[in-house]
């Protein structure tokens, strides 16, 4: 996924909240086989949590608690998602060509 001599916004955080990146010369390994995982997990997660949101918003019964809850999670899922499209957005800055 990363050109030679990139470094890649990896989907986790390191010590302190603060980003990790990995350096390689290609997409087969296994640092980068994890993180494209784990970005799949991520991008699923949220997805699911989107058809439970619009199912509780609709919800009569759903309480605060269970909004409460729902919002931390959106949280969580939407800063994996942005972190996610932040890498792949770096991604392509990358690989594409530059027009003029």
């Amino acid at each position: 996924m990363t050109a030679p001599n990139e470094l890649r916004l990896l989907p986790w955080s390191g010590p302190e909240g603060k980003p990790c990146y990995l350096s390689t010369d290609g997409n087969g390994g296994y640092m980068s086989r994890l993180a494209d995982n784990i970005e799949a997990v991520q991008l699923g997660t949220a997805a699911e949590l989107l058809e439970e949101a619009s199912d509780t918003l609709v919800d009569q019964e759903a309480g605060p608690e269970d909004l409460r809850w729902l919002a931390k999670e959106l949280t969580g899922a939407l800063r994996d998602v942005l972190r996610v499209a932040t890498s792949r957005g770096q991604l392509l800055e990358v690989s594409e060509p530059h027009r003029s």
